[in-house]
């Protein structure tokens, strides 16, 4: 099957059922084989832990994948359609982009204007990848199911497999990061790992912290993304909480010391009517342990689902329907449609090359601006869909930014 890309167009990828190609307003579709995998993508005869929902139904409220884009001038932007999938993890690496979703880690090379998928057939042990990163210089993919992967020889596609009997908390990874110190984190289902000095093949490097080993420390053993912060910290996100690792030391804080909006200031905000609990097992007994029985809607203030911090230290966690939450390591200020942002889901926050705070929500891409005001982008300035769950960035401007069903790379997002 061959991927041609050009400026302006939308394009699909493996393991979807068809391509549309967009080209101002303009569309066509083209069959692609459908690599037949369940809506979990997980591996064969494995099953979701109880009350786990699937890889697409976590974050996504019920939508359409959009097709009828506005008329954006030729050349501005080009787009990648992959159907109902959420667009979990951007990396690129040099004249690559990889690109995680549901349907498995594709790499494209831009200057040969060609790609690779990866998934169940060639490598990974689940289709469901949420996670993209380099760690020891090479590509780990997290994937729903199927532990880490690592690309090990990328010319042979030869991939080597991290999982539970290895010292992985869980097969389910939602975030890698190696800090400066060489130290590999590992964000899981379970608890997170630590490997010591990102020694990955030396069983004693590896260690797990999880809410019963800690002490409580690990506010959630659901941890849901990672981010190193001034002199060595190590910040978490948990579905409890935000969680900060220091000097061997825990530390951790929820929606009763300061993180997230009450429910009364944003319950009328909150477009998703649907409350998970009432879907979801793992929901309905997080609701009852975090004091959220008289919640309808889909709201829950300890529930970090991005996170980043900035140069100055300051933490930036963006919450399930509770706003974007500012912590500069004393003070919690929280800001939501109040504050000029597009809805209070935050599914994304990413730090561009000129220190610019991006945030992906429900509802579009907001850029914090220097007056502290918030400039939003929808589908009009060129994004696939409104609903936005990764961003990253080329040199020169060019963004990538991850959306549900496809992919958009933008030229001079202003």
């Amino acid at each position: 099957m061959s991927w041609k890309i050009k400026a302006g167009v939308a394009l699909g990828m493996a393991g979807l059922v068809a391509m549309v190609l967009v080209n101002n307003n303009r569309t066509a579709t083209v069959p692609v084989p459908s690599t037949g995998m369940s809506a979990a993508n997980l591996p064969q005869g494995a099953a979701l832990p109880p009350g786990h929902r699937s890889i697409d139904a976590i974050q996504t409220p019920a939508t359409t994948t959009p097709v009828d884009h506005p008329t954006i001038p030729q050349g501005k932007f080009t787009q990648f359609e992959m159907g109902n999938r959420n667009v979990k993890s951007i990396l690129p690496v040099g004249d690559s982009v990889w690109v995680g979703s549901s349907g498995g880690a594709l790499r494209y090379d831009l200057k040969k204007d060609d790609y690779q998928h990866y998934n169940t057939q060639n490598g990974l042990l689940a289709n469901g990848v949420f996670n993209i990163a380099r760690v020891n210089g090479k590509i780990a993919v997290g994937t729903y199911g199927g532990g880490l992967a690592i690309l090990e020889d990328e010319a042979e596609g030869r991939w080597k497999i991290y999982n539970v009997p290895e010292g992985l908390g869980d097969a389910f990874v939602y975030g890698t990061l190696q800090m400066s110190n060489g130290d590999i984190w590992i964000a899981t289902w379970t608890g997170a790992n630590r490997i010591k000095g990102g020694n990955i093949d030396d069983p004693a490097a590896w260690e797990v912290f999880t809410v019963k080993n800690t002490d409580g420390g690990v506010p959630n053993d659901w941890v849901y993304g990672l981010a190193e912060g001034l002199n060595g910290d190590l910040w978490m996100a948990t579905e409890g909480g935000l969680a900060l690792y220091r000097n061997g030391k825990w530390k951790n804080w929820n929606h009763q010391t300061g993180l997230g909006a009450p429910y009364e200031q944003v319950e009328a905000q909150n477009p998703f009517k649907r409350d998970p609990a009432q879907f979801s097992e793992h929901h309905a007994r997080q609701k009852i342990e975090m004091g959220l029985q008289g919640v309808s809607t889909a709201y829950n203030p300890n529930y970090i689902i991005s996170l980043v911090v900035d140069s100055e230290g300051v933490v930036w966690a963006g919450t399930w329907g509770a706003g974007l939450s500012r912590f500069d390591g004393e003070n919690w200020t929280t800001l939501t449609m109040d504050d000029g942002l597009p809805n209070n889901h935050i599914f994304a926050l990413y730090i561009d090359s000129r220190k610019r705070l991006w945030v992906g929500t429900s509802k579009g891409l907001a850029r914090k601006e220097a007056d502290g005001s918030f400039k939003v982008f929808t589908r009009a300035d060129g994004l696939y869909s409104d609903a936005v769950f990764s961003m990253s960035e080329e040199a020169d401007g060019v963004y990538w930014v991850g959306s549900f069903g496809g992919i958009s790379r933008i030229k001079g997002l202003e």
